[in-house]
């Protein structure tokens, strides 16, 4: 495996409040999380450090994620128990109304590849030399646009293209979307909103296909040109590609 996650500011927003890890336990075992905070006063990066450091501590603290059914159910425990402490932190601490945070997590295996999801941070694959997306955003423009009450191209201009309908921290109980994904997958890709608004999947899609740059030069080459489009969010990529050998 060869892996590299990168956060950046952005031109815009005075902090950072996203976060993002990538971990490999005893087993050889990869995790990879994003999480976008929401939130005033510094709050969304207190949301989305509890979200990544939690699984983080889990994960390492297992030998192992087990099967597929175990990983499954180690991501739904997991995600409802970060839900509890945020929620937690926001009554316990002033000024922490809102405190939220987005969730893409990926548990790579020799055997399986996994995704969950909570919000509007995307998670896609390449197979076949193609970008996939794998995850699907939890924002109102969304539901509207499975709904057929507006196309794609109405969705990326609409004035509530933001709001988003699931969050961590944002009701009693958290329901985490999971996705079984083709184990043949060669590249596993995290990030937060920042990254999708500012480049379309083809865009992003050219960087990672060239063959010339290596990982770490992918990820800040996909950073650089966020910002070269104005910056108007925090960015977080976590990225990794399986070599023949890590795939069963």
């Amino acid at each position: 495996m060869k892996s590299f996650y990168l956060t950046d500011t952005g031109r815009v927003r005075e902090h950072n409040e996203d976060s993002v890890t990538i971990l490999k336990n005893v087993n050889g075992e990869y995790l990879m999380v994003v999480a976008d905070g929401m939130g005033g006063h510094r709050k969304g990066e207190v949301a989305s450090s509890i979200a990544v450091t939690h699984l983080g501590k889990r994960f390492t603290d297992s030998a192992s994620v087990g099967t597929k059914l175990d990983a499954v159910n180690w991501l739904n425990d997991n995600v409802n128990e970060i839900n509890q402490e945020i929620l937690e932190y926001g009554e316990k601490n002033d000024n922490s109304k809102g405190l939220g945070t987005t969730l893409v997590a990926a548990i790579i295996t020799k055997g399986f590849l996994i995704f969950g999801n909570i919000g509007d941070s995307i998670g896609y694959v390449i197979k076949n030399k193609r970008l996939h997306r794998v995850t699907k955003p939890h924002t109102l423009v969304n539901l509207l646009v499975d709904a057929g009450n507006l196309t794609e191209e109405q969705a990326k201009i609409h004035p509530k293209k933001n709001v988003l309908m699931k969050a961590l921290g944002a009701a009693e109980k958290a329901e985490v979307d999971i996705f079984d994904v083709d184990n043949d997958s060669t590249e596993v890709i995290l990030c937060s909103d920042g990254l999708t608004s500012m480049l379309s999947d083809e865009q992003i899609e050219k960087v990672l296909l060239d063959e010339e740059l290596g990982v770490e030069e992918k990820v800040i080459k996909l950073i650089k040109k966020c910002n070269a489009r104005g910056g108007a969010d925090n960015v977080s990529i976590a990225y990794l590609i399986r070599e023949s050998g890590d795939i069963a």
